[in-house]
């Protein structure tokens, strides 16, 4: 049997003459922490910061200051208790979720499900729900895709943290049209009646998952589903939070931010 030393001897080695790359831009990882992602793509996500929202993580413009419910939440309570956010939906993190999302990297899953969960142990470490449930596609659109990024993202939280996920309580029974470029009220009107439960829930915590909040219309309409359903607390971690006075322009927003997909 070979020795663990001798087997770490030779990672060193092979490491040595063919350095491991970085998963998103192919440079050596180096001394990264992250065993798939080097420093360089680390120091590019930038953190959700204090002062937020911490209904929906909505980030505040202001510098300095305790994080406090924003007004949206105050005059609409949405039906989760609170949201976490890997970080903001801009720079190398966006560009990160297009590879994922778009460019068929599904080898991103584990990267991005480690950076949300080290969010949810910052934010709610003792919080821990009796299942996992990731935002679905309606059957149209993951034929086109071929797979559920919110799912992927799902299965390895479920893995890691040793929970159930349930990628068919939440279906996805109406096709909508892209969020991209509505308004949160056009949003809300498209996806009205989209999502159902398959089955009742008898007052479970859920944790829903997601990879991008822009409005968060989709988190909203999914917690009232699970909710009207008989789930009990209902929690949402996505990979990016968008902040509301984003400074992408409209037309770069329509093609590049797509909520529900």
């Amino acid at each position: 049997m070979i020795g663990s030393g001798f087997r770490t001897e030779v990672k060193d080695c092979f490491d040595l003459f063919f350095p491991p790359l970085c998963l998103l831009c192919h440079a050596p990882r180096g001394k990264s922490l992250d065993p798939s992602l080097c420093s360089c793509c680390l120091d590019g996500f930038l953190p959700v910061t204090s002062p937020c929202c911490p209904r929906c993580a909505l980030p505040f413009a202001t510098i300095g200051g305790n994080d406090h419910v924003c007004g949206e939440c105050l005059l609409q309570p949405p039906d989760f208790a609170w949201t976490v956010a890997a970080g903001l939906y801009e720079e190398a993190l966006r560009h990160a979720i297009h590879r994922f999302k778009f460019d068929g990297r599904l080898n991103l899953d584990r990267p991005l499900a480690r950076l949300l969960e080290t969010a949810w142990q910052r934010t709610a470490p003792a919080w821990l729900p009796d299942l996992i449930v990731p935002v679905p596609l309606h059957p149209h659109r993951l034929g086109q895709r071929t797979y559920n990024q919110a799912l992927l993202i799902a299965r390895e939280l479920g893995r890691s943290r040793q929970l159930p996920v349930d990628p068919h309580l939440l279906a996805r029974i109406l096709p909508t049209v892209a969020q991209a470029g509505l308004t949160a009220r056009e949003r809300h009107k498209n996806l009205r009646g989209a999502f159902a439960l398959t089955r009742p829930l008898a007052g479970e915590k859920v944790l829903l998952i997601d990879d991008v909040m822009t409005t968060g219309t989709t988190a909203r309409i999914c917690a009232t589903v699970l909710h009207s359903g008989g789930a009990g607390e209902v929690g949402v971690a996505v990979l990016a939070r968008a902040r509301r006075n984003s400074m992408l322009g409209l037309e770069t927003l329509r093609s590049e931010v797509e909520e529900i997909s």
